[in-house]
């Protein structure tokens, strides 16, 4: 193995990866990472970690964790999926990215120590991962789940705080038909003596997460239950948020829906701040203020485009896609224009409810096998009255929905995070 490329191909496509396969590539258990982790000397166990899980938000909450540590002076590992561009993006500490090197040495790695174990994408990047924050010798690592909680391969950690944001119904194949079902599968990155944060939980909800925390021995927190966030202030480039414990917080991330993400991470630093973890108030201040700038983040409600508007924002499943449609309807425009596609193998019929009758449509697809083709996705679309023109490249669907804008228009790009990520594929060439 030579170069990145060749070892990119190797992890996503000579292993089961989800992300490419879907059903197929999902391997849940924890006994082969546990073995990989082992046969590096356990290096998860040489740093404090924070375990957050969630159907949406767990990537905002993760980042914001990380730029709040991040401004306070800690060495802070990040591992979040998917990624937009490139693989490296996954694995960053202090908002760098992996060397691709370290990618490449890795794999050389494993193919030398081949065994039995046929790990799959997400058990081997999990390892990779683990190893170098170990290398890297951080002082803390925000660790994202990457499906459901219990069986994921990240949860053979023992963190210091673990957080679920919220549970809608996503992945019904895999985590259950009921977000009763999906809450307990979340619930199992809940250790014994471990703190836990949740974020939004109502009724049934509420109960379940108290008896699981019970049940294993954490103390939960829910943080709708405090008044931290006392004002919201939304604008088209930042969030100011009045707040009871650090006064008037300026934050980076915009997207109305931020408010309650904000709130679980403040609720989160309160939990820090009790067990013992130093985290000053200008800390705070700097890592929401700038928490895009330090952690490289972006398609939650990005704004990438001034004149005509262009919004992009990767909620994909009926939760997400509502926050981001409430909040688009809010904005004036002449004429609405809509880049979307979806995964197959998400329940897209619901999430079309959600749609706006009166926009321009500009179907297409992202280049995976698990993507809905552009041509089903119209026919879908238009018998709910969504109209529009199909593409199979989603640059194509892109550029042709910006020269169509008029300045006073607003372009929305959506529907799944691997149309964002070929959107901003796209952009970045052009501005290299």
């Amino acid at each position: 193995m030579k170069t990145y490329d060749e070892a990119i191909d190797y992890l996503f496509n000579q292993r089961p990866a989800f992300e490419r396969q879907g059903a197929g590539g999902y391997k849940p258990g924890l006994q082969t990472t546990i073995a990989l982790d082992n046969a590096y000397g356990n290096p998860h166990r040489k740093y404090k970690t924070i375990h957050v899980a969630g159907t949406n938000g767990k990537g905002s909450v993760s980042h914001l964790l990380a730029a709040v540590l991040q401004s306070q002076g800690y060495k802070v590992g990040l591992y979040t999926s998917p990624h937009f561009v490139d693989f490296a993006e996954r694995i960053k500490v202090n908002g760098k990215p992996i060397p691709h090197n370290r990618v490449v040495e890795f794999v050389n790695d494993c193919q030398q120590q081949e065994n039995d174990l046929n790990p799959s994408f997400f058990e081997l990047t999990t390892t990779l991962a683990f190893k170098y924050f170990a290398e890297c010798d951080v002082d803390f690592a925000v660790i994202e789940v990457g499906l459901g909680g219990r069986l994921d391969s990240t949860n053979i950690i023992t963190p210091i705080m673990s957080v679920i944001t919220n549970i809608s119904l996503d992945h019904t194949d895999f985590l259950g038909n009921t977000v009763a079902d999906i809450a307990r599968e979340k619930a199992g990155i809940m250790k014994a003596g471990v703190p836990v944060v949740i974020g939004e939980a109502h009724d049934e909800l509420r109960t379940v997460f108290a008896d699981c925390a019970r049940t294993v021995g954490a103390q939960v927190c829910f943080a709708q239950d405090h008044d931290e966030i006392e004002d919201v202030e939304p604008g088209a480039l930042s969030m100011e948020l009045t707040t009871r414990s650090h006064g008037v917080i300026s934050c980076q991330l915009t997207g109305t829906y931020q408010a309650k993400n904000a709130l679980t991470t403040l609720t989160a630093i309160n939990v820090l701040k009790e067990i013992g973890v130093k985290i000053d108030d200008s800390a705070v201040k700097q890592g929401f203020a700038t928490v895009c700038t330090l952690t490289s983040f972006r398609g939650r409600w990005t704004v990438v485009n001034d004149t005509p508007l262009v919004v992009c924002d990767s909620g994909h499943n009926v939760a997400g896609l509502s926050c981001a449609m409430a909040q688009l309807n809010t904005l004036k425009c002449e004429q609405l224009h809509i880049v979307i596609g979806f995964m197959a193998d998400k329940d897209v019929e619901s999430v079309l409810e959600l749609l706006p009758t009166g926009a321009r449509y500009y179907f297409t697809q992202a280049s995976t096998p698990r993507a809905l083709g552009s041509e089903k996705l119209a026919e879908m679309c238009q018998r709910r009255g969504l109209l529009g023109d199909c593409f199979s490249d989603v640059a194509i669907a892109y550029e042709t929905a910006i020269n169509n804008a008029k300045p006073k228009d607003v372009v929305y790009v959506g529907g799944s995070m691997y149309v964002l990520a070929e959107m901003f594929a796209h952009i970045d060439a052009k501005h290299d």
